[in-house]
């Protein structure tokens, strides 16, 4: 079953640019899918540098003219190199090849951004564009659903469905976003064998990794520290491995779109949290996978945290996916006064708390006094009215 993706249609209107697309996002949000189904008007061929025949037919077409490469491996209107990173050369190659006026579409699919960025991205420099893939947002996932009226504003789908909204989250709560979690008859051993055999899977064959269990050691330890500030020391210190060390593993773990981290918003650092950061999951079926919790229910214990999670993903999804220009923080005073995210667009702000039981937060004076803007709360009452 395809499921329509809100980001298909930028897709297709980079088609009509010469400009090389990296299109970015974890495994298996559907990276490959999306293409394929794009492509279903087009002419093309898609290579995936995890098969060892695609890599080489590859590495043995870079060796032609340009044209002629490009013939070798098929490609008319587009070609499509999946698991680009793979390849050391492979923006050098492109570059060549975009440089020489081919008329072919190229496209190149990575579930490693830091590879990809720092590889491809660097030589080609002025001939790329980028999009991002992330899991299902919300709305894809409520366009499934038999009952949902895409013609309703956020308002009438709260007043005329609000019990499924609220089933609906509930379960993207626990197993996520990812598109087979979504379809799965069996959601929690699906991301069971996807955070243990493919998830992870770029961390644990690189060679800087000196243990596994060590990377699993960090994520549960994230896991448990959702929604508070943690520093790098603090980690390192319970999982009595170097600072260094730890840092390297938050920067992988970004790399692949495990984790994503909020910087902290201060304009007077005597008065404000300057330096510490909060780390959330890209997914939050992923996190109930490392800490095999799968209570559909919202009395669980960690109700609050995981909707602060969810909340904060959607959020920074959305930015990717639509290519908003902002920046993501939270905000705590030194008395400890919170609000717990703040999207700064240009000069503009706009703080938001985040708590599952609308009537068990109230907005922070301190903040409001020195900005004077009232933080919105977001519950699930009022999710898609955000969202």
């Amino acid at each position: 079953m395809y499921i329509l993706r809100l980001l298909e249609e930028e897709l297709k209107k980079s088609f009509d640019t010469s400009k090389v697309l990296l299109l970015l996002g974890a495994r298996q949000v559907g990276k490959t899918t999306l293409v394929e189904h794009a492509l279903s008007e087009r002419r093309g061929a898609l290579l995936n540098m995890d098969i060892e025949v695609d890599r080489a037919r590859f590495v043995a077409a870079a060796q032609l003219a340009p044209q002629d490469a490009i013939r070798a491996l098929g490609g008319e209107d587009v070609l499509v190199i999946d698991e680009a990173h793979r390849v050391a050369d492979v923006g050098r190659i492109c570059k060549g090849w975009y440089d020489a006026h081919v008329t072919t579409k190229i496209i190149l699919l990575g579930s490693s951004s830091a590879t990809l960025l720092d590889t491809a991205a660097a030589e080609l420099t002025g001939r790329n564009e980028k999009l991002w893939l992330t899991p299902l947002l919300f709305r894809e996932t409520l366009a499934q659903q038999t009952w949902f009226t895409p013609a309703y504003t956020a308002t009438e789908l709260h007043t005329h469905f609000d019990s499924q909204i609220r089933s609906s989250l509930l379960n993207r709560l626990v197993f996520g976003s990812y598109p087979e979690a979504f379809l799965s008859s069996d959601p929690s051993q699906y991301l069971t064998n996807l955070t243990s055999d493919y998830l992870l899977k770029d961390i644990f064959t690189a060679s800087l990794v000196r243990s596994p269990e060590d990377i699993r050691r960090l994520l549960l330890e994230l896991a448990k520290e959702i929604g508070n500030t943690v520093s790098v020391l603090q980690l390192a210190t319970r999982l009595n491995i170097s600072r260094q060390t730890v840092q390297k593993y938050l920067d992988l773990l970004e790399a692949i779109f495990v984790i994503f981290s909020l910087p902290a918003y201060a304009t007077d650092p005597i008065k404000e949290i300057t330096k510490t950061r909060k780390y959330y999951f890209w997914d939050t079926g992923v996190k109930n996978a490392l800490q095999r919790e799968w209570v559909v229910s919202d009395k669980r214990s960690d109700i609050d945290t995981l909707w602060e999670n969810w909340v904060m993903a959607e959020i920074w999804k959305q930015g990717r996916t639509y290519n908003r220009q902002e920046d993501l923080f939270f905000w705590q005073s030194r008395n400890d006064s919170t609000v717990d995210l703040v999207v700064k667009q240009g000069n503009k702000l706009y703080p938001f708390d985040i708590h599952f039981n609308s009537d068990e937060k109230r907005p922070s004076r301190s903040f409001i006094n020195t900005y004077n803007i009232v933080p919105t709360l977001i519950h699930p009452g009022t999710i898609l009215t955000v969202i």
